[in-house]
Formats: C-alpha cells, structure tokens, sequence
C-alpha cells in the first residue's frame, strides 16, 4: 500500500518540530518539513485577523500531500491557504490550540490542561513527542562513551529548558535549582549528568560547571544522543518547570520525574495544571529534599493520538 504525503509546518522550535515529526512517524506517512516565515509585519498579526494568502507568508514548496500537521501560531495560515487551494482532499491536524475557530481544522490536538472542548478536538495528557521506547534505548552506553566521570550506573539527571515569557533564568533561580541538586547527589551518593537544550542560556550552562566542579558531567550544548542515554541510564530525572515537552518525553521512560520549579513572572496557570495533572497521574513531584522512588505506567500519548487518528482517515 503507498503511504499517504504529508507536509510538516513549525515555527522551527524544538518542542514543536517533537510534536509534528513524532505524530507523523507514528502515523507511518512520508513528509517533508517546513520552518514557516512570515512577512512583515504580519509576524506580530494574530492568525484570527490575518488573511488566508500566501502573501502573508514566505513560499512553501507543497505538492500533492494528502496530510498537513502545524503546530505554533505563525503555521496556521499556511495550513488553511495550502488546504483551500489544494487540488485533492487534504485532511489538516492542528497540534496546540490555534486560537481561531476550531472548524479550520479536520483534527485539533491540544492537552488536556489547555480546557478546549469541540467536536473535533483530541484531547493529550501532556505533549506529543518524537519519543520512542527503542530510539531510547538504542544509544543507551553513549553517556560512558563520552566520560569517565560516570563511575558507576547510579545516575541522576538534570535536563535544563530556557527562559520564557513566564520564567525567568535569573542567576538566583537557577542558584535554587543547582543547591537542591546538588544536595540530593550528595546525600544520595549519585552521579550528576547536566543535559541543557536548545533554549539553555550559554550562561546557565557554564554556571552549572563552575557549581558542580569536575566531578559530573555537564554537556555543553545539545546532544540528542546523550539525552537519550540520559533518559535511559538515570534512576531519577529532574527537569525544569519551563518545558511540559521534555517533561512529557522523560514521561515515557516510567520513571521518576522531579520538576524544578521556578517563581512565574506571570501566571502561569496553564503549566499548573499540566503539572498537577501528572502529579495525580504518579508521574511527577517537585524538587525537594528527599530522593524517592516510585512507579507510574510509561505514557505514549503519541502512538494513541496515531491510532485514533488512522481510524479517522483510514490508513
């Protein structure tokens, strides 16, 4: 059977680019993706005032695709203009709420802490992702391959995300994060692994080497490999507040989750409820000064959405 053609539209952030290409592989379509760039000053036009043409965005080369996946605000224009002047049915899945009338959209994939209700929503718990248990699992050694400072297998991890509009990575925040780390490693005789990502502010990075000294390995800069070993050698993960993504990955592992809280600019009560959803899911509980253990069934939210969604278009 010939695998239906799909096109991928971003805004080319890395939480994004997890969402879409994740739900396209396990939809098993071939695809190609896009970093959409918008003209102008319809950068700053929210989608519901700005009209659907491709003069609002740079050109997206887009032929005969069957399947259109967005996710982010400046996608969604070039979604609906490729959709409506498209000479074949294309069935178009919005990822995250697109803040314009629902009906745009064949699908509409949003979590469940967002509170949006429609006949043509899907509903997560947490984020989608490109995660599998074998790509995990696959370059599991690669942490002892690239440092010796890891003397054994009694591995912690910190995965760090990056300042946003509701948090602030000031040196005192980050100060917190790193002292309550590091008191658990102490106490608890464990190997620290630093993971920063594609948001981590160089500075944050080299504050955690100078903080944790030579004794633990603090990557310095992306590395999708050690990420992964990280997230399969670590008995605990601890991971920054600021990103439900990386939260939602580390999900899958079905180990135990810390979130680093960091006080909010502004209210972030869209985050709070993400969190407190997977806190009574057993999933996570915030940093504090007690290391424990605890079990959760690993959540693949991704191949669930796929498979209601192949159903929907009958693949």
């Amino acid at each position: 059977m010939t695998k239906l053609k799909g096109i991928l539209l971003t805004e080319g952030m890395h939480g994004m680019i997890s969402q879409v290409e994740g739900l396209a592989k396990a939809l098993d379509i071939n695809y190609s993706h896009h970093t959409v760039e918008t003209k102008g000053f319809w950068k700053v036009i929210p989608p519901k005032f700005t009209p659907i043409s491709d003069s609002v965005f740079k050109k997206i080369e887009c032929e005969d695709v069957d399947l259109i996946i967005s996710c982010g605000r400046k996608s969604i224009i070039p979604s609906l203009f490729l959709k409506k002047n498209s000479k074949k049915k294309v069935f178009n899945i919005h990822i995250q709420n697109p803040k314009i009338k629902l009906d745009n959209f064949d699908l509409v994939v949003v979590p469940e802490h967002d509170n949006i209700d429609g006949h043509n929503v899907l509903k997560t718990k947490g984020a989608i992702h490109y995660l599998t248990s074998e790509e995990i699992e696959k370059d599991k050694e690669y942490l002892f391959s690239i440092s010796s400072k890891l003397k054994d297998k009694n591995i912690i991890s910190l995965i760090i995300g990056g300042p946003t509009q509701y948090y602030d990575y000031s040196d005192r925040n980050i100060q917190e994060i790193f002292s309550k780390v590091n008191y658990l490693v102490k106490e608890n005789n464990l190997n620290l692994v630093v993971i920063p990502s594609m948001r981590t502010p160089k500075g944050t990075i080299e504050h955690a080497k100078i903080y944790f000294g030579n004794d633990h390995l603090v990557l310095d800069g992306v590395d999708k490999k050690a990420y992964l070993s990280a997230l399969s050698q670590s008995k605990h993960i601890v991971i920054t507040c600021d990103s439900s993504s990386m939260i939602s990955e580390a999900a899958l592992t079905g180990k135990p989750i810390y979130i680093a809280t960091i006080p909010p600019k502004k209210s972030d009560k869209r985050f709070k409820n993400f969190r407190k959803l997977f806190q009574e899911m057993k999933i996570v509980r915030e940093l504090g000064e007690k290391l424990e253990n605890w079990n959760y069934e690993k959540l693949d939210e991704t191949n669930r959405v796929a498979n209601i969604i192949k159903d929907k278009i009958q693949l």
